[in-house]
């Protein structure tokens, strides 16, 4: 007989099924994964030698869990991909307001419908997607709404004294009875709302009102947290972080290769996008060196952390800026292109907390600094440093691309340049195909038009051009030259680090 084909607890116990705590149940499957060599927390990256094998550990030691870390680090995709740690299926008595073990029944009304039915009670089989709930910690949380409270209409309709059980109405906690229950930012609920989780965590049992009720709950907990939370806005009382087992520390990304393949696995693209809009490697590192950047900059709070999404959304905007561009040249396919990085600031400065420092500078400036060192670090790997250059006798390979711009002659790389505008305006320049042929002469025709504004961008980072934010664009000029020929209509300010990186 089939498992799913049980119907009754006559049926059920005449089969081969056994009831097992979850935490059982969990530490069981997770064994069976792991001979396997199988890995059940699919999506996860960069974890696999630091935060997921402390999860393993905590499993099989049939621990509560609380995931600590700063936001974007996974913590909520941890918590919701531990179902792939249940059973499939689970019997539970039909009718019943908590997800009652036929074998093992807690409430007033389950007792009675086994005692009133016996083995013909019905049973129907919960599929472990229903075994899992959320609760986002908010300091309106009352502890009636996660363990319960008595229901005044319940207990009219029924015809009830307010001494019996029967008026108990559950709240979230008792309802994911064999289930996994997840309260996030933990530090967000009210210290006397912690309180009224310590029973349940280490007696496993509920109190509502003077009750006494005794209901061996069969929960496993996983808590959420965000270390700076402790400080600004709550606080997990020691208690209840002693009732904890055990404490797992998140992380960011340690490599670009992780947060690059975080970012493609996350980002949210079309069909469309993704058959119109070529993504050359250097644009995808350089989205994520911004994060990178962000992390390590003195204008931004390392306490309150750079999420994860902050890359996700920005290569989202990348790619809908060249979208955009393409769209309006009808060029038909595009490639993304070094000044549409520009094009990611919006998601950049809604993501960012910034110091005292960065709150002067303002949330714009910021971002345009943490991308040009995005774009001068990416630059020292690609090609030679400028800098080395000239402690060296050989000649430079800039210094063509150098002079040309030091007899006065400017480049403009417009927002919405078609191909063929882009391409001409590039080759223009002398030495700048000499010196990508010279580095990289084997890449694609898209790909060199882009190396060859990325050596425009990389220069003016290291000093040697001017770049000047224009109303639709950039514009490139001598450094020496410009700095002569201001006059008070140019559009930009003295000190915007996009305009002079001297």
């Amino acid at each position: 007989m089939e498992i799913n084909s049980i119907k009754t607890l006559g049926e059920l116990k005449n089969s081969s099924y056994k009831s097992r705590s979850i935490k059982d149940e969990m530490r069981e499957n997770l064994i069976c994964f792991l001979r396997k060599k199988e890995n059940p927390f699919q999506g996860i990256i960069g974890y696999d030698d630091t935060v997921i094998p402390e999860l393993q550990t905590a499993i099989l030691s049939r621990h509560n869990i609380i995931l600590l870390g700063l936001r974007g680090q996974a913590k909520t995709k941890i918590a919701r991909l531990m179902i792939n740690l249940l059973d499939e299926f689970v019997p539970v008595i039909n009718g019943t307001e908590i997800n009652e073990d036929p074998f093992k029944p807690l409430s007033v009304e389950a007792k009675q419908i086994i005692e009133k039915d016996g083995d013909s009670t019905a049973i129907r089989w919960m599929h472990r997607s229903e075994r899992y709930t959320e609760k986002l910690a908010t300091p309106d949380v009352s502890v009636a709404d996660l363990i319960g409270d008595v229901d005044p209409i319940k207990a009219a309709a029924l015809r009830l004294p307010y001494s019996d059980e029967r008026v108990i109405h559950f709240g979230l906690i008792p309802r994911s009875h064999r289930s996994i229950f997840v309260i996030n930012e933990l530090p967000d609920l009210q210290a006397r709302i912690q309180v009224a989780l310590f029973n349940m965590l280490e007696e496993r049992d509920i109190q509502i009102r003077g009750f006494k009720v005794r209901m061996p709950l069969d929960i496993e907990f996983i808590f959420t947290a965000n270390p700076e939370d402790y400080t600004n806005r709550g606080s997990i009382v020691t208690p209840l972080k002693d009732r904890i087992d055990s404490q797992i520390l998140t992380h960011y990304p340690k490599s670009q290769e992780y947060s690059r393949t975080i970012t493609e696995q996350e980002a949210k693209l079309s069909d469309e996008q993704m058959d119109k809009i070529e993504s050359p490697d250097l644009m995808k590192d350089l989205v994520e060196l911004v994060a990178f950047e962000a992390r390590d900059s003195e204008y931004i709070d390392s306490k309150s952390g750079v999420s994860t999404r902050l890359t996700i959304s920005a290569y989202e905007n990348l790619i809908s800026t060249a979208e955009r561009r393409n769209l309006l040249n009808g060029d038909g396919k595009t490639t993304l292109r070094i000044s549409d990085l520009f094009g990611v600031i919006p998601s950049v400065t809604g993501k960012i907390e910034l110091v005292y420092e960065g709150e002067q500078e303002g949330p714009y400036k910021v971002a345009q600094i943490l991308i040009g060192k995005a774009i001068k670090n990416q630059f020292r790997k690609l090609f030679p440093t400028p800098e080395n250059l000239k402690k060296s006798e050989s000649a430079s390979p800039y210094q063509p691309i150098i002079s040309w711009f030091q007899k006065g002659n400017k480049i403009d790389l417009l927002s919405n340049l078609s191909k063929a505008e882009y391409e001409k305006n590039l080759t223009q320049v002398p030495g700048l195909v000499d010196i990508i042929n010279k580095y990289y002469k084997k890449e694609r025709t898209e790909n060199k038009l882009l190396l060859m504004e990325f050596v425009l961008f990389g220069l003016s980072e290291h000093s040697l051009l001017s770049r000047f934010r224009l109303e639709n664009g950039i514009q490139f000029k001598d450094m020496l030259s410009s700095m002569f020929t201001m006059s008070p209509d140019d559009n930009f300010e003295e000190d915007d680090p996009d305009i002079l990186n001297s």
